[in-house]
């Protein structure tokens, strides 16, 4: 009889075949302790770019790797054919352009242990290239909030981007990945606020950092601006999307008012800042931008991040 799984690896890539090598090379070099793992890949190309990386691996790769190709471009999708693949007792998603530490399973799974959660969140930190501006690097812009281990936390923080979590409680949510957001994004926000809504425990873990290449495409003003225009647009869908009739309407104005006055305030605080400060210029930038996505939303725009 075969052994169970213990841990599930889920990744899935479009379009990235170099940095998957890459990422499968380092999962060969985590410290498991005994622990039984496997790699599930969903290729969510529909050019299948990621087969020829998959196919040498799957004949050198010291656990079992399982590929599947996902020809809808759709992430949610993506990640709900790598769950329903996963046999281990907890999946663990990583991004295709990550990099873990050697410790990177050790740390999760101990935090996880120390403080019985369900979902055990972690760092991802920039990996800069060496032609990165250096206004990017000093506007820390791909830095996100870190937290001592074994703090609590809600859907605010909560990402797959590096994240181990119990199969049985990412189950009991329908899907688990909404597909109605696998192209706009906050497909992630939706699972673990339907999770937290199950009882849930999550818990952050410090210690078990992945780095995230930043390429060239995003470092810079346009990208950045644009992701957050596409973050102000998710946050308001994903408040909305659960509530029905007046209360969702009322909701809706209520977001849309708010909206509306941040626009307006940070679009002057940005005039304000320009002539100081570039850097806080461009941060209060990204929060007009936000603002602009919220109510293109409630407008009915959609921008699509995902499968292009």
């Amino acid at each position: 009889m075969t052994a169970p799984i213990d841990i599930s690896i889920c990744i899935c890539t479009f379009r990235r075949p170099a940095l998957l090598d890459q990422l499968l090379m380092a999962l060969t070099e985590q410290a498991c302790d005994g622990l039984r793992v496997e790699v599930v890949v969903v290729d969510n190309d529909p050019a299948g770019s990621a087969a020829e990386v998959l196919r040498d691996w799957q004949s050198r790769m010291p656990m079992p790797l399982h590929a599947r190709h996902e020809t809808t471009p759709n992430i949610a999708q993506a990640r709900n054919a790598a769950v329903h693949t996963a046999q281990g007792e907890w999946v663990l998603f990583i991004d295709d352009d990550e990099a873990p530490d050697a410790d990177w399973i050790r740390h999760l799974v101990h935090t996880q242990r120390e403080y019985n959660a369900d979902a055990v969140f972690a760092p991802v930190l920039p990996r800069y290239l060496s032609d990165t501006p250096d206004w990017i690097r000093a506007g820390d812009f791909f830095n996100r909030r870190r937290f001592a281990t074994g703090t609590a936390i809600t859907t605010k923080d909560a990402r797959t981007g590096n994240v181990l979590i119990r199969r049985s409680k990412l189950m009991v949510v329908p899907g688990p990945f909404d597909t109605a957001f696998g192209r706009t994004g906050a497909e992630d926000t939706m699972l673990f606020r339907d999770m937290l809504a199950h009882g849930a425990r999550f818990i952050w873990c410090d210690e078990a950092t992945v780095s995230e290449e930043v390429p060239a495409q995003r470092a810079n003003l346009n990208w950045l601006l644009r992701r957050s225009y596409r973050l102000g647009q998710t946050y308001v869908l994903s408040e909305i999307a659960r509530l029905g009739g007046l209360q969702r309407f009322l909701r809706a104005a209520q977001l849309g008012v708010r909206a509306l006055i941040q626009l307006l305030i940070a679009a002057g605080v940005t005039l304000l800042a320009l002539p100081f400060s570039r850097i806080a210029a461009i941060r209060w930038l990204r929060t007009t931008l936000a603002q602009c996505g919220k109510l293109s939303a409630l407008a009915g725009h959609r921008y699509h991040e995902y499968g292009n």
